[in-house]
């Protein structure tokens, strides 16, 4: 589905930004992805929208088949946000132990109390941070459009197919530029 509209109320999130995962092997470039998630941040703060910064800090406790890629505490300054990404005292920020930036964490009481219908999702890793924040914010019954270009995955297959087969299921989707395009008709 293209993008078509944003709701008046419409929050920003970004997810996994932050310096513990930024050494990852993506397919994108990281700092394309970065500079593009800079502008939708520029965008969503000219407009007193919120926005949501989200971190990882540990994982879901059940068992997998794979190990975990992190073992024991994380790394001095893993879990700090991107200083690209300029945090702001209006921003709201959440730290995740899933994949999901809804699990367990209060982000859609603090979504629907500011009166917000609408998310825009950006960050990293398209298949799992991206996919599942997504999917939550959806399940939650807010609207959902994903930057697809501000985002990026270690694996390409789980990119395109994210992008492809999950993603129009979920809400619209559009680039970073249409998105702003989007922000700006409104705002004139």
């Amino acid at each position: 589905m293209a993008l078509t509209t944003l709701d008046p109320n419409t929050a920003l999130i970004v997810v996994d930004l932050q310096k513990g995962i930024v050494g990852s092997p993506f397919i994108h470039p990281l700092g394309e992805v970065v500079e593009r998630t800079r502008a939708l941040l520029a965008a969503f703060r000219e407009r007193q929208l919120p926005v949501v910064l989200v971190n990882v800090a540990g994982r879901a406790p059940g068992r997998t088949e794979r190990p975990p890629q992190q073992t024991g505490p994380y790394p001095e300054g893993w879990t700090d946000v991107l200083p690209e990404l300029d945090q702001q005292p209006s921003d709201i920020p959440v730290t995740k132990r899933t994949w999901g930036a809804f699990a367990r964490t209060g982000l859609e009481d603090r979504l629907k109390a500011l009166g917000v219908t609408q998310v825009v999702v950006a960050g990293v890793a398209t298949g799992t941070g991206v996919e599942a924040t997504a999917r939550q914010a959806y399940e939650q019954g807010f609207n959902v459009t994903l930057a697809v270009d501000a985002m990026t995955d270690a694996r390409a297959i789980a990119h395109d197919y994210s992008i492809a087969n999950v993603f129009p299921r979920l809400g619209e989707t559009g680039t970073t530029r249409e998105i702003i395009g989007l922000l700006e008709t409104r705002s004139a």
